[in-house]
């Protein structure tokens, strides 16, 4: 089955992760492009953070994932504050050459001294993976060894990466989305107030593969004159602008010089705009209007919001869009920006918020004055913060894409097609009650 797509962004599986400050982090575009998809980096952040961010992810390997290390007179309290960044679950003992000395993983702290050195809890003498190793010899090397992970190194014994079983797998089922020199693609966005056509230009310097005009009311003039800015700079990259949620705005859009056009408005998870305003439109029409406006000017539409289960991406690749946007379901990811919290029941969740919220307000008016802001946010739309609980099953991202994939893959047997243009061609679209929708859901337990 191939789920790659055709509108220039060289994703191999139609994922892309929203411009959200809390979903889409330096971890996150490492990790969703190493599976084929792409993320596309916030516009409220500096743009040397963002240039460092591009550079970070471009410089990772296309197999083994980035090493958490920390030396052996560190403490397990330091261990366990970086557990949650990874979804490998272990920290790399070195020494001061940086050789692997040791593995510490959460069940070696437990019970533990906060304050206790990790010399006294690892597991010494690990088993280590040469760089550049087949991962199906990766993987029957650490099932031999009877060991979940390994530390990846260099030829002078330097740690350079980890590599899980499952990692190993993986690589093996995806095709990384690179960009011509074989490195790892990222994406970012632009607002369209202030000075576009500079930061659209720092940007595309930066190397992103990827430029996204973003605002929520995409069909504006605002929006148009940001984008012909943006289209004069002549950027060899995909340009996507949004959103909207009518054939209309697309010829607008498209007229303006967008490649790409981001429909959605108000189904996100994090968006109040349909409550505070009765403006918006329901996902999969609006999907359907638009990317059949677009097929017919020969452009592409991303769905944008609206995705809480695999059966959302099957719906939105049949309407016509050739990647999907998802956002708060990531934002409950160990991949997500945010530190990870306990709930009173116990539960981990990360805080996410939206791009109208007051938090992302204030951040995106750091430079105004303290009257500015406060006018600011007088007037702020979504939701400041919710919890995003990490699913104990499917903690990572990367679990999350596999559940993506393999529904996807399963609605393309269902309807007969090797790829997803064939899907589209070949999808019926039909009209289904709440009761019908209620029918299909599985049941948890007995009636």
């Amino acid at each position: 089955m191939d789920l790659s797509t055709n509108d220039g962004t060289a994703t191999t599986i139609p994922v892309v992760v929203a411009n959200m400050t809390a979903v889409a982090g330096r971890r996150m575009a490492e990790t969703v492009a190493r599976r084929g998809g792409i993320t596309i980096i916030p516009q409220d952040i500096p743009i040397d953070v963002v240039a460092e961010v591009v550079q970070w992810v471009k410089a990772r390997d296309l197999v083994h994932d980035t090493p958490i290390t920390l030396t052996a007179h560190r403490t397990v309290g330091e261990a366990l504050s970086l557990l949650p960044k990874r979804a490998h679950g272990a920290v790399i003992v070195v020494d001061w050459q940086n050789r692997p000395v040791g593995v510490v993983t959460e069940a070696d702290c437990q019970g533990v001294d906060m304050f206790t050195q990790l010399s006294q809890v690892m597991s010494a003498s690990p088993q280590t993976l040469p760089r550049g190793i087949d991962p199906q010899a990766a993987f029957d090397a650490l099932h031999e060894g009877r060991h979940r992970l390994a530390p990846v190194v260099d030829e002078d014994g330097s740690v350079v990466g980890i590599l899980t079983r499952t990692g190993a797998l993986r690589s093996t089922l995806y095709r990384p989305a690179v960009d011509a020199e074989g490195r790892l693609r990222i994406g970012a966005a632009v607002g369209v107030n202030g000075d576009v056509a500079a930061r659209a230009k720092e940007l595309l310097e930066a190397g992103v593969d990827v430029l996204v005009v973003d605002t929520a009311h995409g069909h504006q003039e605002k929006m148009i004159s940001a984008l012909r800015a943006v289209r004069a700079l002549g950027p060899d990259v995909p340009v996507a602008a949004g959103n909207v949620v009518t054939a209309e705005g697309v010829r607008d859009l498209v007229e303006a010089g967008a490649d790409i056009i981001k429909v959605g408005v108000g189904p996100g998870a994090m968006c109040t705009t349909r409550m505070m305003t009765g403006v918006g439109r329901p996902q999969f029409s609006a999907v359907l209007e638009c990317a059949a406006q677009a097929r017919a000017l020969g452009r592409h539409v991303w769905a944008d919001g609206g995705v809480r289960h695999p059966r959302d991406v099957a719906l939105a690749l049949a309407a016509g869009a050739s990647n999907v946007m998802i956002g708060s379901w990531f934002a409950g990811t160990y991949e997500s920006p945010g530190d990870t919290r306990i709930a009173p029941d116990g539960r981990a969740y990360k805080e996410n918020y939206g791009m109208a919220s007051a938090r992302a307000v204030r951040l995106r008016t750091a430079e105004d004055s303290p009257f500015e802001r406060a006018r600011k946010a007088l007037f702020e739309e979504g939701i400041s913060t919710s919890r995003m609980y990490l699913d104990p099953m499917r903690p990572s991202v990367e679990d999350q894409i596999d559940a993506i994939v393999a529904g996807l893959r399963s609605s393309c047997t269902y309807a007969g097609a090797a790829d997803l243009e064939e899907f589209h061609g070949r999808a019926v679209v039909g009209v289904q009650s709440a009761s019908g929708y209620s029918e299909g859901m599985p049941l948890h337990q007995s009636w």
